[in-house]
């Protein structure tokens, strides 16, 4: 079953913007530390960004300033805002959920990682 729901990713000219969107349930939502990665051609997958449930940011130093990741606790989604984008930011972008809850009294820690199936984002020249 598709945890993680990507939409967004599109072509867009340099210095212009895309928002992309990941949409998943309550209960992972509510749970997971969530984040954006990115693999472009020929490159390792790398860390974009990342909010955990108390709002904690994290982001990569080649996007600081221009990209933003954000939620909305009442749809469960975690956005990326893109702006300035380069021909650089071109890559597919993962939505990624970092699920970790105690389940019992004994300190048992469910954890899962989950994954997006990724979105296109192709900056032109």
């Amino acid at each position: 079953q598709v945890e993680l729901v990507e939409s967004g990713g599109g072509l867009v000219q340099t210095g212009g913007s895309l928002r992309l969107s990941c949409a998943t349930s309550k209960s992972i939502f509510a749970n997971s530390a969530m984040g954006w990665f990115r693999q472009a051609p020929g490159q390792e997958r790398e860390l974009v960004a990342t909010l955990t449930s108390s709002g904690s940011t994290n982001y990569a130093e080649s996007v600081k300033g221009r990209f933003t990741i954000s939620r909305d606790n009442a749809k469960n989604t975690v956005y990326l805002q893109m702006s300035s984008l380069k021909p650089e930011d071109t890559a597919v972008y993962y939505c990624n959920a970092k699920f970790r809850k105690v389940v019992n009294v004994e300190g048992a820690i469910a954890s899962k990682e989950y994954w997006g199936q990724g979105t296109l984002v192709t900056v032109s020249r």
